[in-house]
């Protein structure tokens, strides 16, 4: 089973753009973007274990792992510059990501880091450890999901325990010492966003001797929903790529 969904194939395009979803997401929270962005970004979004059409999968409960599991598979696909996007959840492992190719010789030409604070300062709320409503207010607070279809008890069942995984995943995430990014990073956040500050976010800065560029935006936790136009042209203006025409 492919890690990447491409919803569109772009054998011409001139750049990979790599999306990272976020805690209880999947790759359907992307699909929408290979049509708004230029053609001549293909954009492949991550398709972690365990959820939607790999639900049959086991689930990673390290990010680190996951990490490598995704640069290993990006091997195939990096015969062409590539960017990384990651959103909360994501955005760490992008991190870790970015960190693992650089060390093989096949660094990003840009790491983008959503909604979340830096690697090295961190104090993840154990909302793991939660029991099923306290999990889904959490997910229902940061306005990711449908509180009303959680109250179906066999879709519970289902999106619960990737939930639960991936709020593990981060909590039990730490950044370890190894290799400094000279990849440029850029931040973004919603300036009503309450897992992360704009000082925060600053601090994104120390992870890299490449530059660093901090992006506010209206809107919270999932401020890039309704914003994903101005997310889009961040990117493109970031990366040096046209807008779409």
């Amino acid at each position: 089973m492919t890690w990447f969904h491409c919803a569109e194939s772009r054998p011409w395009a001139s750049l990979r753009l790599f999306c990272l979803p976020h805690a209880g997401g999947s790759a359907v929270f992307y699909r929408s973007w290979a049509k708004e962005i230029n053609p001549a970004v293909e954009v492949h979004a991550v398709r972690y274990p365990g959820r939607a059409d790999r639900m049959g999968d086991p689930l990673v409960a390290d990010a680190h792992q996951l990490a490598r599991l995704i640069a290993g598979a990006m091997a195939p696909l990096i015969d062409r510059p590539a960017a990384l996007f990651g959103h909360s959840m994501g955005a760490v492992v992008a991190y870790e990501v970015a960190r693992l190719l650089q060390e093989r010789g096949t660094a990003p030409v840009h790491l983008f880091v959503s909604g979340t604070c830096p690697p090295h300062d961190r104090d993840d709320a154990r909302i793991s450890d939660r029991d099923d409503d306290g999990v889904i207010e959490e997910m229902v607070k940061l306005g990711g999901t449908d509180a009303e279809a959680l109250r179906d008890p066999e879709l519970r069942e289902l999106v619960l325990p990737y939930v639960r995984n991936d709020f593990a995943l981060v909590e039990n995430y730490a950044h370890r010492a190894g290799v400094r990014l000279t990849v440029p990073v850029t931040a973004i956040i919603g300036d009503d966003d309450p897992e992360v500050t704009e000082r925060q976010a600053a601090g994104w800065a120390e992870v890299t001797d490449g530059r660093f560029a901090l992006t506010v935006l209206p809107g919270g936790h999932f401020y890039l929903v309704e914003r994903q136009q101005d997310v889009i042209a961040e990117i493109l203006r970031t990366l040096e790529v046209p807008a779409a025409p």
